[in-house]
């Protein structure tokens, strides 16, 4: 049984996966309340499903980019679980699962995240082997800058606001961006992903499992 940690952003997703189905998914926003809220939905979300902590077998856990406070929320609470518990933890690129509910066609795909004081984090996938792989490094850039880059047909997705989105739309011609349901960063791919690495034999050492920041001193504030 593994358990899927994603507070990368004020959007907090949770999700318990046995290697053959979701049993049980919760996403929610919340402002700055994550580490109140945090705990309490997992001990909901297991009693829900008939699971005791003792059954997980894993714990993954988003590492970002996102926001600063929160992803250290998550990432410390799934370290605590994890290392209490002595059972591995696999820590999966936000961008990587955020993308990979998306269809696959062959197109450049930006993901973006929100990155604070009218930015983005932006990461970009192209398609390979039926499934998208993540190209150059993520940057923050605003939303006129990512429009400004887009000069060919390209699949957006990820978390932005209505402004955001409609700067991005002003490229109707070659911006071809997800619809809001579709946008929605689902905590079961987070654990689909992580259990393939997990049978696979990939984990990772929990103390020394780290969240990715675009640039520390410019984080995503609370």
């Amino acid at each position: 049984m593994l358990l899927a940690v994603d507070t990368s952003t004020q959007t907090i997703g949770l999700a318990l996966y046995d290697g053959s189905e979701v049993l049980g998914e919760m996403h929610w926003q919340t402002k700055t309340h994550h580490t109140v809220e945090l705990a309490p939905a997992v001990d909901e979300l297991l009693k829900r499903c008939g699971v005791k902590p003792a059954e997980l077998k894993v714990v993954a856990c988003a590492l970002g980019p996102g926001s600063f406070t929160s992803l250290r929320i998550g990432l410390a609470f799934a370290k605590g679980l994890a290392l209490s518990l002595k059972i591995p933890m696999i820590g999966v690129p936000t961008f990587d699962f955020q993308v990979a509910s998306q269809p696959v066609k062959d197109l450049p795909l930006a993901a973006v995240l929100p990155a604070g004081r009218g930015r983005l984090a932006v990461g970009w996938y192209h398609a390979e082997d039926g499934h998208w792989q993540a190209g150059e490094e993520p940057t923050i850039m605003t939303a006129e800058d990512l429009s400004a880059q887009i000069n060919q047909p390209t699949l957006i997705t990820g978390e932005f606001d209505a402004e955001e989105r409609q700067t991005l739309s002003r490229k109707w011609k070659n911006a071809l961006l997800a619809s809001p349901a579709q946008c929605v960063r689902h905590p079961g791919m987070l654990a689909e992903l992580a259990w393939n690495r997990f049978k696979a034999g990939e984990t990772d050492e929990p103390v020394s499992l780290a969240p990715i920041y675009l640039h520390v001193n410019e984080a995503i504030p609370d």
